[in-house]
Formats: structure tokens, sequence, C-alpha cells
């Protein structure tokens, strides 16, 4: 045994005999047979950490499944963590660097789990998996892809990640007579009809940088591009981001922002706010993620819901991607990191059970997130707009979040790069911006 664990141990002995016969008050778990004491079993220490933190149904069902769990295993020391998701990212890299990750820890699919994977920092959950094959066959086709590497799986979705939902207040559109925009041109045209109005056409809020690359570049450069140019792009073999199909992508995002499209002090708003200034009927339309569903299910009335109807976002004449498509796939899940072993590998992947099993995905879909698992959705409890997504979602195809697939300095650079771009930065620096990233990072 090293050293160090030997004499941790013996000092934690010494101290629990201490404050035994010191006559320590409560339950000391201890049993007494005749004249014999035995102490009691040492506790599986756990520590999970993950960024649903905030007061949306989702991260409620998601922390209950994690209170579940504790209350179900009080044999386990749980110490858990919700880290709010605009700095969670770094606070795991900084962990990481310091080889302290915690045991349990929620990760993005795609760049973030490939990272932590490329460092050897975390394990395979086959284990699981091969033990809860029913389980495990029950999601949809490819909803592990993105959190697997060699044949081994390293997290389990535990939603699915649709990031570019087109809503629009059917009130206002029906009220102002335009009609819900189909083409790039019906959508600057909507824009100017709803601005002219004293109508904030598009609410955005990207104070955090990420959403306006997730939820609108993401889905806007594909209509352009396609998804076989941006996956040679990422690898930098046979396509660049400077060349004229993404800069012309950029232009069409920078001409929106020209048209007067979003709201004043967009880049200092944060996604919630963007939801509420939405919901509340100041703006016509959004472009957002799944996680709005829910976000909006826990604030909006049902009068306010009931107005707001979802689509895909608009095609782009001559455009080479598919426009029946939203950004997104499978989501992001919990992954364990390489220490734990024995009962504490055990307790590790009992917690993933909890959060991510049938139960967990039910209390999931049932908070207003769309999942990557089948499963009837009962329509009596969730809001009447998720339903409307939820159907939607199944009829389109799944293109890439370029977040998911750029390296962390290309991600950095693009989202950096689009608030500079919505604020009167030219396409061409910004495509410039992101390719000298991207190249860099992966030694190009």
């Amino acid at each position: 045994m090293n050293k160090k664990i030997a004499a941790s141990l013996a000092s934690i002995v010494a101290l629990s005999t201490l404050a035994a016969a010191c006559g320590t008050p409560a339950d000391t778990g201890t049993k007494t047979g005749g004249d014999a004491t035995q102490a009691p079993a040492q506790k599986v220490k756990l520590t999970v950490w993950h960024n649903y933190s905030g007061d949306d149904l989702r991260a409620k069902a998601v922390r209950g499944q994690i209170d579940k769990f504790k209350a179900a295993h009080p044999e386990v020391e749980l110490d858990a963590q919700a880290i709010p998701p605009d700095g969670y990212r770094q606070r795991l890299k900084t962990v990481a660097a310091a080889n302290e990750m915690p045991d349990v820890f929620f990760t993005n699919s795609g760049s973030m789990i490939k990272e932590f994977y490329d460092g050897g920092l975390i394990q395979s959950i086959m284990p699981l998996l091969n033990k809860q094959t029913e389980w495990k066959n029950n999601f949809t086709p490819g909803a592990f892809d993105p959190l697997s590497f060699n044949n081994e799986v390293y997290a389990v979705p535990v939603n699915a990640s649709v990031t570019s939902l087109f809503f629009y207040n059917k009130t206002l559109f029906e009220q102002n007579g335009v009609k819900v925009p189909k083409t790039w041109d019906e959508l600057l045209a909507a824009v100017k009809t709803f601005k002219d109005k004293g109508i904030t056409p598009i609410s955005l809020g990207n104070k955090a940088a990420w959403l306006a690359q997730s939820s609108i570049l993401s889905s806007l450069a594909n209509r352009v591009t396609g998804t076989d140019w941006f996956l040679k792009a990422v690898k930098q073999d046979g396509a660049k981001f400077t060349d004229p199909e993404f800069v012309q992508a950029l232009g069409l995002m920078k001409g929106l922002a020209d048209a007067g499209a979003f709201q004043q002090g967009f880049n200092s708003l944060d996604n919630t706010q963007m939801e509420q200034y939405f919901i509340s009927g100041k703006a016509a339309m959004m472009i957002d993620g799944a996680w709005a569903l829910t976000n909006m299910a826990a604030t909006g009335t049902k009068e306010q819901l009931d107005q707001i109807d979802v689509t895909v976002l608009p095609s782009v004449p001559g455009g080479k991607g598919d426009p029946n498509t939203i950004s997104g796939g499978a989501g992001g899940g919990f992954a364990v990191s390489k220490k734990p072993t024995g009962k504490q590998l055990d307790a590790a992947l009992e917690l993933i059970y909890t959060i991510s099993g049938p139960d967990g995905m039910k209390a999931v879909a049932e908070a207003n997130q769309i999942v990557n698992y089948k499963m009837d959705v009962d329509q009596s409890k969730v809001t009447s707009l998720f339903y409307k997504a939820y159907n939607l979602t199944k009829s389109v195809t799944f293109t890439p979040v370029y977040d998911a697939y750029l390296s962390s300095q290309g991600a950095e650079a693009i989202n950096n790069g689009l608030q500079e771009l919505l604020m009167g930065g030219k396409p061409e620096d910004i495509a410039k911006k992101l390719q000298d990233a991207q190249a860099k990072s992966i030694g190009k």
C-alpha cells in the first residue's frame, strides 16, 4: 500500500477511535453483539460536477436524479457541485491540468470530450452498458457516436443537442401581416417590416459568445457550404475557413446585424435574458437551442407559450446544404475520470445510470427537453411548444454544431469573432482568425 495512503487511513482510524472514546453523540452506525463492537463500514466518497445549475426544468430534473441517487445510497458520500455553464468548461480544464478531475462529470460531446480522452483522463463506461443492454439499445441510432472512441463509449447522452430552432410569435406575425419566412430574402423582408413597426425582429443574447455560433452560424453556414465542406475545413483537408463560401455565410450573418435585426446591447445579454425578451412579446423571432424549451416552460405562461411556434431556419438560395436541417445531434453526458476503481467505480456507474437511465430520461423529457432515447412523450406532461419542437426534430436531419467539432482554439476564435462581426467587423477578417486558430491547433 502507498505509504501516504496508509498514513491517511491510520489517521482516520485514530480520529474515529478518539471521537468514540470522547462519547461523540449521534448515530455512529456501529453494531453491538454481546461485548463485541463492529466498526462502521467506511463510506465510498464520490465527487460529481455538472453545469445544471439553473432554475429551468431540465436542470431541476437532473439535480433531482442526483438527489435520488444520494438518498438511495447512504453508503456513498456524494459531493455534487453545480457550476454555471459559462465558466464550466474552463473550470474542468483547470482541474484537468492539475490532474484533479472530479470522479464523475458532465461533458459536451465532440471536441470537449475528445480533449479528455486524448489526455487520458477518462475511462470507458462499457461495463455499465453491457450490464444494462435493454437500456443501451433503446437510445436512438448514433446517440453514442460523438461520445465514443475506438468502439468504446465514454459517456451517455443526458439529452439531445438541438441548437438552431427557429421560434416565432404567431400573434405578432398575424397582427403585422408577415408570413413565416422560408427563404433568406423573406427573412430580411420580415426583419424590415417588424423594425419599421418598432418591434425587435430577432431576440439575441450573445454575452457568453457561444450562442451566435451554436444557434445561428452552425445552421446558417451549413445551408451555404454543406456538411462535407465543414468537416474538411475542421481537419484542414481540402477546405479552409477562408474559402469564399464560408465568407459568404459570415456575410449573411453580418447582414442581419446591419439590417437592425437584433435588440440593442445583444452582446451584453445572456441567453436567459434573450429568451425572456422573446417570450414576453418584445421580439417577433428567436433562433435558439432546445434548452429554450425548458427555460421558457419554467417562466412563461400558457398563453405566452401557445402563441409561439417553431420551424427550421430559412433556406439560402444557391446553398450547397440541405435546408430541412437543424444543427445538433447527440448531446453531452456524464463521464467517469480515470481515478475511480472498485466500489468507487461501481458507485460512479450507478450514478450515471440513475441520471441517464429510463427514469432519468423520462424526467428530462417531461422537463420539456428533447432526448436521444426512444420513448413516448405524454403530451399532458409537457408544453404545447415542446410537443411541436419534439415532432419537428423527428422530420429533419441534424448537421454539425461548430464548437462540437472545432478545436478549443478554433471555437474561441469564431465565438469572439462573431461578437466582433455583429458589431461591424469584416467577414474576411473573422474567417482568417478562425482559419489561423484551427490550423495552428491541429498542427497545419
